[in-house]
């Protein structure tokens, strides 16, 4: 049974840890709906197209990729830039709701990227540019930097493309690819897209805020921070968290560090079970903390995060991230090819094998055979 605490009190490392696990369905699979899961965890990040679907398979029971494929098809998930600028999984309704609330930092974001070489260029005769060129149409982004060129020449197009794709609502459109998004897959207007009207900005703030603990608590107000990329000057946060602060619970973590979370939110104890789990490439799991030794090491985050901040796929020992995997194809193998940090214990060897073989049956199944194999 999960334990619950009134709030107050140290948490130790393990506990976060499990904590964090039981929010991401990583303690057991869950036999819930694909929407649901996407829902519970406040979208998945899709920097790549396959990630969301491994994200999914090792959250959920027998989940298939076709159930996503559909529910991006009908329009009731979209692949659209969110927490922190990237590209996220979100279901329509969080996506109404969180953009707005995001657009704020979005923008910002971009400027402090390209500031520099926006000077003197109308960004919003850029926005409204954008909004005439997707609105009816469907077509990768490539196509609309053309149209920028036309504007403001070579040596800006790529700056204004990306301050465009930060502040107008904007999705990816799946397609027929195995895992929905082609490398070159089309962006339309979010609105002409859902057929709704999506608010420039939003007072959204105080849902954020919920839908960020209840997923990934309990944290701090840095930690909130990180994950949906809204820090500058950690203000608008902190006055959310403290108008919230009746409505919460707070603990520490061993650092002293003031950590916020809703009441009943499940905090199982250190000793909790954490079976092997496999996370995708750029799992939330990793990124959405500022201080993320509740998950991975400063060391091992280091082997795990590149220097041009592209994130490994993982798998977890003990609820820790114990070393990173890929998948080699070769004729008609596919084999999980793993890098561990460590020795994993004999007694969990297997367990990490099995788990290591059902993942490369769903993330190959045309190939006609399997095995996982240690990177030398």
């Amino acid at each position: 049974m999960t334990r619950r605490d009134s709030g107050s009190g140290i948490l130790t490392q393990r506990r976060l840890n499990r904590a964090l696990l039981a929010r991401q369905m990583l303690l057991e699979r869950r036999k819930v709906p694909a929407t649901e899961a996407i829902q519970q965890l406040v979208g998945l990040q899709a920097q790549l197209p396959r990630p969301p679907f491994v994200g999914l398979w090792t959250r959920l029971q027998k989940f298939d990729r076709g159930e996503l494929l559909k529910l991006a098809r009908e329009r009731k998930v979209v692949r659209a830039t969110a927490m922190r600028g990237t590209l996220h999984v979100m279901t329509v309704p969080d996506f109404l709701l969180l953009r707005p609330a995001l657009a704020e930092m979005l923008v910002a974001g971009a400027a402090s990227i390209v500031g520099k070489q926006l000077a003197g260029v109308d960004l919003e005769g850029a926005y409204a540019a954008a909004r005439r060129f997707f609105e009816n149409t469907n077509a990768p982004f490539e196509s609309f930097r053309q149209t920028l060129e036309d504007a403001y020449g070579k040596s800006r197009v790529r700056a204004v493309a990306y301050a465009v794709r930060m502040g107008v609502p904007l999705v990816s459109v799946p397609g027929d690819a195995a895992w929905g998004w082609s490398p070159a897959a089309g962006f339309t207007l979010a609105e002409s897209w859902l057929g709704r009207q999506i608010p420039e900005r939003s007072a959204a703030l105080d849902q954020l805020v919920l839908r960020y603990v209840a997923a990934f608590g309990p944290a701090s107000i840095a930690d909130a921070q990180t994950w949906s990329g809204i820090r500058v000057g950690g203000g608008r946060l902190r006055e959310v968290f403290e108008r919230m602060r009746s409505r919460l619970v707070t603990f520490r973590d061993e650092d002293k560090r003031e950590l916020f979370d809703l009441p009943d939110a499940p905090r199982p104890p250190e000793d909790a079970p954490a079976p092997v789990r496999f996370l995708p490439e750029f799992d939330n799991v990793l990124l959405s903390h500022d201080d993320r030794s509740r998950i991975m090491s400063d060391a091992d985050r280091k082997k795990v995060v590149s220097k041009n901040l592209q994130v490994a796929g993982t798998f977890t020992v003990d609820g820790f991230v114990a070393g990173t995997w890929r998948v080699a194809e070769k004729k008609r193998t596919a084999a999980l090819v793993l890098q561990p940090f460590r020795v994993i214990p004999r007694l969990l060897r297997q367990d990490v094998e099995e788990e290591g073989l059902a993942l490369a049956r769903f993330v190959a199944p045309e190939a006609g055979s399997y095995e996982v194999a240690q990177s030398r």
